[in-house]
């Protein structure tokens, strides 16, 4: 007999590449999840009334939800280039050890570099010239020892730093999305439930508020789905419990040559997979 069921849990995201099946993100901190479709009918009117009715395509949809996440995340959105340089604006309180000259903290873009006098920041420009990360007045008596200046640049800095870039050159890549979560049935017993969505890309829009008196940030994140090469849109799968393996993927990362898995049971050392101590009450 096919027992009533009930939801109450979120979906984690197990997202891979649509063409390679290759894993690209497992998303398991939302705090909402919604996965739906529709399909507009239009109709030929008799005496003005409708008579023959036309399906139109199914139009699919995912959203995710969630303020707890990895930087990662947001590299859905530009095909999952993530960069290690930015350019960083740099704002330094610096005091002269010798008249003349100021040394910065980091390495400046050429031409970026402006000094002024403490309190005064893009007041009066203490104009100069720079030699690696040493500023050199113009005028010497502009720079007096033990005194201390305001300096704005920009450096771009190529170490510990991600960058994610937007424009219109990196477009969003399709992926292939199984959403896992498990309802409950009148029994209390879990059914574990797929739902599927064969071709997805991700919508280019994105918007954050940052706000100090409120609730922390919430992003919103939202793929449309569309037809494979099968004519697959979207499924929803029920599995009995014993079923449900739902971490056990290993994979090799093709970019590294190494192997990766979400299994509890299973870990990666050193390029070996091995399996971790099961004691005797199963824990």
């Amino acid at each position: 007999m096919d027992k009533n069921m009930a939801n109450r849990a979120c979906c984690d995201l197990d997202i891979r590449d649509y063409y390679t099946k290759a894993p690209v993100m497992r998303v398991d901190f939302c705090n909402t999840t919604t996965y739906g479709f529709n399909s507009d009918a239009v109709f030929a009117r008799r005496n003005g009334s409708k008579y023959i009715k036309f399906e139109s395509p199914l139009e699919g949809n995912i959203d995710i939800t969630f303020q707890v996440h990895p930087f990662k995340v947001y590299s859905l959105l530009n095909g999952g280039q993530v960069l290690t340089d930015a350019i960083i604006v740099r704002r330094e309180n610096i005091t002269a050890s010798v008249n003349g000259k100021l040394i910065l903290q980091h390495s400046p873009i050429m031409g970026s570099v402006f000094v002024y006098t403490d309190n005064d920041f893009t007041g009066k420009e203490i104009k100069g010239s720079v030699a690696d990360k040493t500023f050199i007045a113009q005028t010497t008596s502009d720079i007096k020892s033990g005194q201390t200046y305001v300096v704005g640049y920009l450096e771009n800095k190529a170490e510990d730093v991600k960058r994610i870039a937007f424009n219109n050159r990196n477009y969003s890549s399709a992926y292939y999305i199984q959403m896992i979560t498990a309802s409950k049935d009148e029994d209390g017993d879990d059914v574990g439930m797929r739902l599927i969505a064969y071709k997805c890309y991700p919508k280019r829009e994105l918007e954050i508020n940052f706000s100090s008196d409120d609730s922390p940030a919430e992003i919103t994140m939202s793929f449309e789905c569309f037809q494979d090469e099968d004519g697959n849109i979207m499924d929803m799968v029920a599995l009995d419990e014993d079923e449900e393996d739902e971490y056990e993927d290993i994979w090799i990362n093709f970019t590294t040559g190494t192997l990766e898995t979400y299994s509890p049971t299973y870990y990666i050392q050193n390029g070996y997979l091995l399996q971790n101590e099961v004691k005797e009450d199963g824990y």
